[in-house]
């Protein structure tokens, strides 16, 4: 009769199916409708620097006001233009052999090196004659009018020098690759003319809204098709979630999109014109890459929170939690940044600190909150204290839950999108083993990286027993910050499960996890004599923990790199596992019949007083 009366949910579950993926087509087919026009306008609105703007617009003649259907050959092109204008510029403004020949010939001749012969070798009044005057006056004035020196000494000199002046020529006169990233997005984004940027409503709907719809038909009849509480549903033979052809397809695709975003945004730009209007609401300026990234992360986390509440609606904590994680992520880390963007103030997570926000200390950060009055002082000793005082005093009481599982934006697309993949996190020694080294360096590595980058804000002093203090910030950046966290960390979710970047490269969480460990009164007790070595526990444990074997032996659980989501509890059959917050004391628990030992185990020592009582 049950059966019969929920007839209606296979129906609406492929319903729901079809629409998901008929938005998710709309949403991949857009990249593939194009159009761009470059023109002045264009290019005056997308290069903020006039001095570029002038040097790099005679290169776009063949580009300028002809329409390109072709993504690739127009991003191509652009890209090629700049590459040509720098290699073109390098070659006008370096000093070559030849000027140095000739510069060493007229020495020969006079017997001596002097600056006014630099007018005879350059002998045009173009731009690139004058820099290279300018350059030989600067750097070799001092060998002007120096009869004593040998004609070997000379040619030294002038070599030697030449190749700093060349150097400098890359800093002066070629725009860099960072400035040249900047421009190409902004060149594409300006000028695409395609059907998306013309009908981001339509394409919103059909693509956004479709999917979210189809997502929620697929997700909510769950809480009708059975009783609450884990359900196993073949998760291991499921290709979608055992690491098959699907979970690959999946993969593929969620790593292709964080190397576009993260390498080559411009590829991603009529994603980016689909939530114009809406950031345009937000902010006052419109979307950027990032903007469409935090939009879908946090439209994630919200659909796919609607299915943690139902999936775990049997557990208060986990409806608790989810609330939470929805909560900081929508209001914290998506709304808040974007209405201080309106504002005119310094746009920030409030929730997000040092060391997983690792550019806090970073001097454009700095500058950035030490000019903007009391919100920009108020932010900069919040994001201080967070983590001088926050993190101890929450992680002392509370665990490293209350971070890593109620208020984290990696540790909450973890446990909502990436919960279905929850399973595949690796339980053995050896991954344990790695995740203590890889975790740890990653934290000693950031907190070597910061040192160095407040050193030289203060100092002014750019590198450090050799090492440029900018590299050292940009490789971690690139490694760390980009391949680590987002490639890997997100992109290998139904490969490697979902807390990969949590379990192996967070340095917040090695920070946190380090309290926890030795000084926190967190922890999961175990009641051994219950446990009948199911393995649900540690099947679900995202964090690789092999629950079991504490549970068989009656351990607690205080481990750094758990994260408290609990999770293990609510997949036990018999109740063996409970997170606590309090000291817990090893008690007899003695029969009340005959006065003989029953059973030894840990409890709370609240729970201990009132059985010695």
């Amino acid at each position: 009769m049950h059966n019969q009366h929920l007839v209606w949910i296979s129906p609406v579950r492929k319903s729901g199916l079809a629409f998901f993926l008929l938005g998710l087509l709309v949403f991949i087919g857009m990249l593939f409708s194009n159009q761009y026009q470059l023109s002045e306008k264009v290019l005056s609105s997308s290069i903020n620097n006039s001095t570029h703007r002038q040097l790099i617009e005679p290169h776009f003649t063949e580009l300028m006001n002809t329409s390109i259907t072709n993504k690739f050959t127009f991003i191509e092109g652009v890209r090629s233009t700049f590459k040509h204008y720098n290699d073109t510029v390098y070659q006008r403004y370096h000093l070559s052999r030849a000027d140095i020949e000739a510069i060493l010939t007229q020495v020969k001749s006079m017997g001596f090196y002097d600056l006014n012969m630099l007018t005879a070798v350059f002998n045009t009044q173009d731009d690139y004659a004058v820099y290279k005057i300018k350059k030989l006056s600067d750097y070799t004035g001092w060998l002007s009018g120096q009869q004593g020196k040998t004609l070997d000494e000379i040619n030294q000199v002038i070599n030697e020098k030449s190749v700093e002046i060349n150097a400098k020529v890359l800093l002066d006169k070629r725009i860099d690759s960072y400035a040249i990233g900047q421009y190409l997005y902004a060149i594409v984004k300006a000028s695409s003319s395609a059907k998306v940027s013309k009908n981001t409503a339509a394409f919103f709907i059909f693509s956004v809204v479709l999917a979210t719809i189809g997502a929620l038909m697929y997700i909510i009849p769950e809480k009708f098709s059975g009783p609450a509480g884990i359900k196993n549903n073949n998760v291991f033979k499921n290709s979608a979630t055992n690491g098959g052809l699907i979970g690959m397809l999946v993969m593929s695709f969620l790593v292709l999109v964080y190397i576009a975003l993260y390498f080559f945004p411009e590829y991603i730009i009529e994603w980016v014109s689909l939530v114009d209007p809406l950031f345009e609401a937000l902010n006052g300026n419109g979307a950027s890459a990032w903007s469409i990234y935090g939009f879908i992360y946090t439209l994630a986390i919200v659909v796919m929170g609607v299915r943690m509440f139902i999936k775990y609606r049997h557990s208060n904590y986990h409806i608790a939690r989810t609330g939470s994680i929805i909560f900081f992520q929508s209001c914290f880390a998506f709304l808040l940044p974007e209405l201080l963007i309106k504002l005119n103030q310094p746009s920030t997570d409030l929730k997000n600190m040092w060391p997983l926000d690792f550019d806090f200390f970073d001097a454009w950060n700095l500058d950035s909150l030490s000019s903007s009055g009391d919100i920009g002082l108020f932010m900069l000793v919040w994001g201080i204290t967070l983590f001088v005082i926050g993190v101890p005093v929450f992680t002392y009481f509370f665990g490293k839950r209350w971070y890593c599982s109620w208020v984290c934006g990696c540790g909450g697309l973890a446990e909502t999108a990436g919960d279905p993949y929850r399973h595949l996190s690796n339980k053995s020694v050896n991954a344990w083993r790695l995740e203590r080294v890889v975790i740890h360096s990653v934290l000693i590595l950031c907190i070597v990286m910061t040192a160095t980058a407040l050193y030289t804000y203060f100092t002014g002093v750019k590198t450090i027993a050799g090492i440029d203090t900018y590299a050292l910030r940009s490789g971690y950046g690139f490694f760390i910050g980009a391949l680590f966290s987002g490639v890997i960390g997100t992109g290998f979710y139904p490969k490697l499960g979902s807390r990969v970047w949590c379990r192996f490269g967070c340095p917040l969480a090695a920070y946190i996890g380090l309290i926890q460990r030795y000084k926190s009164r967190f922890r999961i007790t175990t009641n051994g004599s219950q446990c009948i070595s199911c393995g649900n526990c540690s099947t679900y444990c995202e964090m690789g923990i092999d629950v079991r074997a504490y549970a068989q032996r009656g351990e607690d659980i205080v481990r750094a790199s758990c994260v408290g989501c609990g999770v293990c509890s609510s997949v036990c059959p018999r109740g063996v596992l409970k997170l606590e917050n309090g000291a817990t004391a090893a008690v007899i628990d003695y029969s009340k019949k005959d006065d003989t030992v029953n059973l030894v185990r840990v409890v709370s020592v609240e729970e201990s007083k009132v059985m010695m009582n």
